[in-house]
């Protein structure tokens, strides 16, 4: 089967590609490979040329403070032009087309005011990524063709060029440096590999609507450094208590209680690891590297 998608050569994008490259052959839309998502002509001829039954949309602008730095130009901003427009024309190349469309979402469509959160949860984004992107979701699901939703939450993985939360807590770790975290606030961090094992259990299932695909622990970002401080034998002396308004001053506003339960995708025989057991398999493919 082919698979067209949209920043595949990403942190997650590039995982996916390597973990089920063996089973479907993957085109990549991205800057890489001279495509601008919101070239709407081009993006539209791409998808409609292609044989590929599915299209994963993974490119987006993700840096949160970086977006709130585009909501004073609302629709003439990158973050908006990238995540609802180049969204946009990926779903109309997907209908024209008659394409099974995959769209990569982010536990930040919630507002963080409730204990937990499943499918069924309305989104209420409090910041200008979680807006972009939520309007993204909306146009997903306008479409009248299938389509997927999937939503996960503070990607890691062992090796990439870009950190992930995790690999910039353990390189400042691994320096010597001290590392704060926050206390007051909670998220659900999800191994990628899972993600990639997820969207093929999706496809296999000819599943349709919205899943959280993200990890099977809840935690804060302190007790998340302290598990990678003991995991990696690093010094956990260097690791401090911080709270959320001192960390996150000055910067977009955050959902602080993300708690997102994966029950739904647990269902279809998918095990999505916790933060503990995502680090013991990351530092098992890290040694192999070394």
């Amino acid at each position: 089967m082919k698979i067209l998608g949209t920043g595949l050569d990403g942190l997650v994008g590039s995982r996916i590609v390597e973990l089920l490259g063996d089973k479907y052959e993957f085109e990549n839309l991205s800057i890489s490979t001279g495509i601008d998502i919101t070239d709407r002509d081009t993006v539209l001829e791409k998808i409609k040329n292609s044989d590929a039954s599915i299209v994963f949309h993974l490119a987006a602008k993700t840096n949160v403070d970086g977006c709130e730095l585009d909501k004073p130009l609302g629709e003439k901003g990158d973050a908006w032009k990238i995540n609802v427009l180049g969204t946009q024309n990926v779903a109309d190349g997907s209908l024209e087309s008659n394409k099974k469309l995959i769209y990569i979402s982010t536990d930040f469509v919630f507002d963080g005011t409730k204990d937990a959160y499943n499918e069924k949860d309305a989104p209420n984004p409090i910041n200008w990524y979680a807006k972009t992107k939520f309007e993204g979701e909306k146009i997903v699901q306008s479409l009248r063709t299938p389509w997927i939703i999937v939503r996960i939450a503070y990607p890691y993985r062992a090796n990439f060029t870009k950190l992930d939360f995790f690999r910039a807590i353990l390189k400042r770790l691994q320096e010597g440096q001290s590392v704060a975290g926050v206390t007051d606030h909670i998220f659900t961090p999800t191994f990628i590999d899972d993600i990639a094992f997820a969207l093929d259990a999706l496809i296999k299932n000819s599943s349709e609507g919205v899943f959280h695909v993200v990890g099977s622990q809840n935690l804060s970002p302190y007790d998340a450094v302290v598990l990678i401080a003991k995991e990696f034998n690093l010094d956990i002396s260097k690791v401090s208590q911080t709270k959320r308004a001192e960390f996150f001053r000055d910067r977009a506003p955050r959902p602080f209680q993300l708690r997102l339960k994966n029950d739904k995708i647990s269902k279809l025989g998918v095990r999505m690891r916790t933060f503990e057991e995502g680090l013991k398999e990351v530092k098992k493919q890290m040694d192999k590297l070394t």
